[in-house]
């Protein structure tokens, strides 16, 4: 399985990014799909995850109202639209794929794209 993310960049605080993931290797729509962050010295944290079908999604509380996650299983491809930005968001973003339909058990990782906000 091969996850690639990209999207990241530097943002004022307030601003928006979307970050896309293509996933590869096996059968995209089988499996739940998540976003996770890293910032430095912290550890990765959930961000939000997202179901085989798209009709049942996860947020950690930090990002409720701000972010979405979606997908479209035509393009083997799941987004996370970032609005409302603040620095406390700065980190690396990883996409991570389940080995079940449902969010959960994420047993395969991207590489992570930076994302910067500044104050």
């Amino acid at each position: 399985v091969q996850l690639q993310a990209s999207g990241g960049g530097l943002v004022q605080a307030g601003g928006s990014l979307r970050l896309s993931c293509v996933a590869s290797g096996r059968t995209f729509s089988n499996y739940a799909m998540g976003w996770f962050r890293q910032a430095p010295e912290n550890e990765r944290e959930f961000v939000a995850g997202i179901s085989w079908s798209g009709d049942t999604t996860y947020y950690a509380d930090s990002v409720k109202g701000r972010f979405t996650i979606s997908r479209d299983n035509a393009k083997n491809t799941v987004y996370l639209q970032m609005n409302k930005l603040k620095p406390e968001d700065t980190a690396v973003y990883y996409c991570a794929q389940s080995g079940q339909a449902a969010p959960g058990a994420y047993d395969q990782w991207g590489q992570g794209t930076l994302v910067t906000v500044s104050s």
